[in-house]
């Protein structure tokens, strides 16, 4: 809990993968409350019992979410679907307000691409946002699973999709905080 809401405060793009991990993490355990328990809060030994009970209230309440969403055993909650979607509409902005200069360079660079991820982690409407978000989280699986094989035949797709995100992440963060106006130069 503690962790997500440090994310969501100073990188959206860390904030919704971790979100992704934890979807997966919480389906693994079967979102049983005593394997999340046991698992995710009883090592913890920065916690008290009160944040203890406060963290797991909030593990049930993903878990909840994903069973109302009828996304037991794949998907993504909502919550980080829409924020991709403000993520997208960032992005459409940058490519054509003035502010968007570098950023438009950085995302030059992938478009060659998108194809290609498109071919591999697309869906119809997906929007390049999106694909860029599956494409960062397969990379991070292959990785965690130590799947060398394919991790290493989309480091170099990572390589460009990574610096779009994290541009996009730092404007996103910038605007919600009031630090950048859009339409300054207007």
């Amino acid at each position: 809990m503690d962790i997500a809401v440090t994310k969501r405060k100073e990188n959206i793009a860390e904030y919704i993968l971790y979100l992704w991990q934890l979807e997966d993490l919480l389906r693994a355990l079967q979102f049983s409350p005593e394997a999340i328990y046991s698992t995710l809060i009883a090592p913890r030994k920065d916690l008290d019992e009160q944040q203890k009970s406060a963290s797991l209230i909030w593990y049930m309440d993903i878990a909840n979410l994903l069973r109302e969403e009828g996304k037991e055993e794949k998907g993504h909650l909502e919550h980080t679907l829409h924020l991709i979607r403000d993520l997208h509409d960032l992005h459409l902005q940058l490519m054509k307000l003035p502010i968007g200069e570098q950023y438009r360079a950085t995302v030059a660079k992938l478009e060659p691409e998108l194809p290609r991820l498109q071919a591999i982690w697309g869906k119809p409407g997906m929007s390049d946002t999106e694909l860029c978000f599956r494409a960062l989280y397969a990379a991070m699986l292959y990785r965690i699973k130590g799947d060398t094989k394919h991790a290493e035949t989309i480091k170099d797709t990572i390589e460009l999709v990574s610096p779009v995100v994290a541009e996009l992440a730092s404007m996103y963060g910038k605007v919600e905080r009031g630090e950048v106006d859009l339409f300054k130069d207007m």
